[in-house]
């Protein structure tokens, strides 16, 4: 990465890492930042910077650059999951997803934890894990839909006559009718 930056940048970048020590510290820091991408992720981050900037990038536009745009992977922003979350009804994995990372961001926030607290406490916890969720995908992780077990349709074999009247009376019984 920083060697494409040298090629293209080449006046800036030799101006703003002049002193090897600090560009050996600036190094150490956008490792730690970007350690959680995908070296291919990381690479086309770099090319999008440099295809759409002048100027050398900061570590921002860099981890902006390395997430992606979301809407190419049929992922919303945070915040709109994050309502999409909130206002899906039980059961939660019979519902339509607009994208399997917000049922699971759902689903690691915890549901009640979502539905009875504020936004303002609940919203932070939500979006840490569809960030680092939607991460996944822009990385190439497939996640999968919930599975929503059906009911049948009918039951195959009605109990028998004697068995229905033995569990009524056992009913009756227990509730003193």
């Amino acid at each position: 990465m920083f060697a494409l930056f040298r090629i293209n940048y080449h006046n800036q970048y030799y101006k703003a890492y002049s002193d090897s020590s600090v560009l050996a510290q600036i190094k150490k820091l956008w490792l730690e930042s970007l350690v959680r991408f995908e070296p291919d992720t990381i690479r086309r981050g770099a090319r999008e910077v440099i295809e759409s900037s002048d100027y050398l990038p900061t570590l921002h536009r860099m981890l902006t650059a390395c997430q992606g745009d979301l809407s190419k992977h049929g992922l919303k922003d945070p915040h709109a999951a994050y309502i999409e979350a909130c206002h899906a009804p039980s059961p939660k994995a019979a519902q339509r997803w607009s994208h399997p990372a917000v049922y699971h961001a759902g689903k690691a926030s915890d549901w009640y934890f979502l539905a009875s607290s504020t936004e303002r406490t609940a919203y932070p916890v939500f979006a840490g894990h569809y960030k680092r969720l939607c991460e996944q995908v822009i990385n190439g992780v497939s996640l999968p839909l919930p599975d929503a077990p059906a009911l049948p349709e009918s039951i195959e074999t009605p109990l028998s006559r004697e068995e229905n009247q033995r569990r009524m009376q056992a009913l009756r019984d227990d509730l003193d009718i």
